[in-house]
């Protein structure tokens, strides 16, 4: 018995360790070997760096195909699939040089094609490059993206808004899962923190075929930070401040991987007290200068790990993301006058967490990805003490399984299940929504076509949602709520094409419909909500949301100047929105939630011109522009206003202790926003001046990156139109100066 224990330990440990590996060498067009180029595997979260002579090597490959990304800084992306069917296989790569971005693999869409590559055109960009910008949070990067925004409370609450739409309508993944946060709530932001986070990608426009309901306005997806390197070890320690919010953020990583074990561990504070504004706004309580928007601080602890385990079968990584938000709620404006970061009342306390486990099982000629999340979200508000007058407990089960069919030709395919259950209960004195359950299921399938220079991909899906909830308190009364039993089903396709018109110019075409069903709150409430300062009365009979946007991409890339023109116009169905009763309860006017058809719009243009011999020179221009309507002609509310943005960078390099040196200087022009909704008042245009400056710095040993920013460096004095402070007259954040270094130890 003991000898055939150990002959099934050693065939066991044989089968996890049997292996296919890849080599290579990796040159320029010079063949000048490149040292330090990254050598990645996303499926497998494994990678490898070229050494001094350009080579690299990896282990640990399964059998069948395998993706390979190959990227440099200053060359161009280089995408490979590699069938490993050999134990030995060998591959050698010359990269091209270019001035421009590097050329990301885009994992939100279906292929996990490179951006080059793509039928959809997703913008891409690095946690870093965002923080490079010197913006205080994740919110405040993403709205720097041409065709995003947010709408805002302050600087510690933002919601994410894509062409126009916001809320349930844009969907957020976080580790592979659907976050669900009780975004629905005007005063509930994304409850995510930048630190750990490696990138980010954003769908713009319905994207209901690969994830269900509230994809019907896009789609923002964030990338966890990869593993270590195999048998490597590291640390990373960064730190921010903050001149304005007199703020912090800390953040400590630790992270290392063996062939085929991998963990990772990180760690965040972040604390702020209330933000100043360009100017004083005078009032019988404030101070002598009267500047900071009082109970606009917060504070947030996050905590992420993850393990992982990959071999040459399967690859299995486990995840976990706690983060605490204690929120000061802005209800008095300017008032008392202090920089303590200790929230006063009102306040949120929010504690989210968030566990995924993400599953790829290798096959021959085949592929399966299964996906499992589960988010438990604990939402309070306290009013006038530690008492909780609002308490919210959503915790919500995901499930994702695609099966990528063996690749027939040309053609990929791809087939899947989605499903989400998900359940609310209040345990506060106040009730926002009343206990209720929802069930989501969708199957769905993609294929994609490519020949020559061009690439065709469809898909079809169906879902279904089914929500109900429970009665609560004398119907009819503030706070009470009859039970629903709805269930809401939709039929979603798409259908985009990509093809070369020249050599260095591309044309994307895109049809895709999307969907949304109503949420809670539209269909049960009955009460004066946070922040709204006005009585909703849901309405159970509220259809799906049906949309159907079409797009079009144009885009002319060569050495020296790249050129992209972006258009979009949007029809949705059953649109859904507040519109006033004409009547009273106890003291706030009535609004009711009803619908009706509406169209939205517009689109992005921007260029990049990088002139030679000015290797170092660098400006880039973009304007965004999105117009929303209703079916009578009415503008939709919270359509952000006209955006002008323009960029002069410079890279340069002091020997011996300054390398991969910038320094940035935009100018970003916000026009008049004047097409505004019955219920909102029109806003005045600004102009913001940005400064920027940082690079890696060595001072013998010891390496760090630095970078210094200068936001609203003249200290305007203005009023975002998407700002929830708008109606007391209260402007956004004056001059901050922020300072980040990070240590890679």
């Amino acid at each position: 018995m003991k000898k055939i224990i150990i002959i099934l330990i050693i065939g066991f440990s044989a089968m996890l360790h049997a292996q296919n590996t890849i080599s290579g060498t990796i040159t320029d067009a010079k063949n000048h070997p490149i040292i330090g180029v990254s050598v990645y595997a996303p499926e497998l979260h494994k990678g490898t760096s070229t050494n001094e002579n350009g080579k690299y090597f990896l282990t640990n490959l399964p059998n069948g195909k395998v993706k390979l990304t190959f990227v440099y800084v200053g060359f161009e992306t280089q995408n490979k699939i590699l069938d490993s069917k050999q134990k030995e296989n060998a591959l050698n790569i010359i990269l091209k040089e270019t001035a421009f971005q590097m050329d990301e693999v885009i994992i939100s869409t279906a292929f996990n094609k490179i951006q080059s590559q793509n039928v959809m055109k997703v913008e891409h960009e690095s946690i870093k490059s965002l923080q490079q910008k010197g913006t205080s949070t994740l919110i405040e990067g993403l709205a720097t993206i041409p065709g995003v925004s947010q709408v805002s409370t302050g600087t510690s609450i933002g919601k994410p808004v894509i062409r126009g739409l916001s809320g349930n309508r844009v969907l957020v993944y976080s580790q592979g899962v659907r976050l669900e946060n009780q975004q629905f709530g005007d005063e509930h932001g994304l409850g995510l923190n930048d630190s750990g986070i490696e990138s980010v990608e954003v769908i713009k426009g319905p994207a209901s075929l690969l994830y269900g309901s509230d994809a019907l306005g896009g789609v923002l997806y964030f990338n966890p930070e990869k593993f270590a390197e195999a048998n490597t070890f590291n640390a990373n320690f960064s730190q921010k401040l903050f001149s304005n919010t007199l703020g912090s953020n800390s953040s400590l990583g630790l992270k290392t991987s063996t062939d085929n074990w991998k963990f990772l561990v990180r760690g965040s504070y972040n604390t702020h007290s209330d933000y100043k504004i360009a100017s004083p706004v005078r009032s019988s309580t404030s101070g002598p200068d009267g500047n900071r928007v009082t109970n606009t601080r917060y504070n947030e602890s996050d905590f992420k790990t993850g393990i992982g385990y990959i071999n040459s079968k399967f690859s299995s990584v486990f995840r976990y993301n706690f983060n605490k938000l204690d929120l000061g709620m802005p209800d008095f404006g300017i008032a008392e006058q202090t920089t303590t970061k200790t929230t006063t009342f009102p306040k949120q306390g929010v504690y989210n967490n968030l566990l995924s486990l993400n599953n790829i099982f290798f096959f021959k000629n085949s592929k399966l990805d299964v996906d499992l999340g589960y988010i438990a979200n604990d939402r309070s508000e306290f009013t006038d003490s530690n008492v909780a007058s609002l308490r919210m407990k959503l915790k919500t089960f995901n499930y994702d399984a695609k099966y990528h069919l063996p690749k027939f030709g040309k053609f990929e395919s791809i087939i899947g299940i989605q499903g989400m259950s998900q359940t609310n209960a209040n345990t506060g004195v106040d009730y926002l929504i009343p206990d209720a359950a929802t069930n989501d299921f969708g199957v769905f399938g993609t294929g994609n076509y490519e020949w020559k220079s061009n690439v065709l991909q469809a898909g079809i899906r169906f879902d279904n949602r089914n929500i109900t909830s429970e009665n609560h308190g004398i119907i009819g009364a503030e706070g009470s709520f009859e039970a629903i039993n709805k269930t809401f089903n939709s039929i979603n396709a798409s259908m985009g094409y990509k093809t070369n018109l020249a050599n260095d110019l591309s044309l994307r075409l895109n049809v895709a419909s999307g969907f949304r069903a109503p949420n809670l709150a539209e269909l049960t409430s009955n009460g004066v909500h946070e922040g709204t300062n006005r009585y909703e009365v849901g309405n159970s009979d509220l259809k799906t949301e049906q949309n159907v946007q079409t797009d079009v991409n144009l885009e002319y890339k060569n050495s020296h100047l790249e050129f992209f023109a972006n258009g979009f116009y949007n029809h949705i169905n059953n649109y859904i929105y507040t519109s006033p009763a004409g009547n009273q309860i106890n003291g706030f006017d009535v609004f009711d939630y009803i619908q009706s058809n509406a169209k939205l719009y517009g689109g992005e243009i921007g260029l990049h011109f990088h002139p030679h011999p000015l290797d170092w020179l660098h400006f880039e221009t973009s304007f965004e522009t999105v117009t929303g309507k209703k079916q009578n002609g009415d503008f939709l509310p919270l359509i952000p206003a006209n955006n002008w943005n323009n960029t002069v960078r410079t890279n340069f390099i002091i020997k011996n202790w300054l390398e991969d040196g910038f320094a940035t200087l935009n100018v970003s022009s916000t026009f008049n926003q004047n097409k505004v909704s019955g219920f909102e008042t029109k806003s005045n245009g600004y102009t913001l001046l940005n400064l920027g400056l940082g690079g890696k710095i060595k001072l013998g040993k010891t390496a760090f990156d630095v970078n210094l920013n200068g936001n609203n460096v003249l200290n305007k004095t203005y009023i975002a139109h998407l700002s929830r402070l708008k109606t007391d007259g209260i402007p956004n954040i004056g001059r901050n100066i922020v300072l980040g270094l990070n240590f890679n130890l």
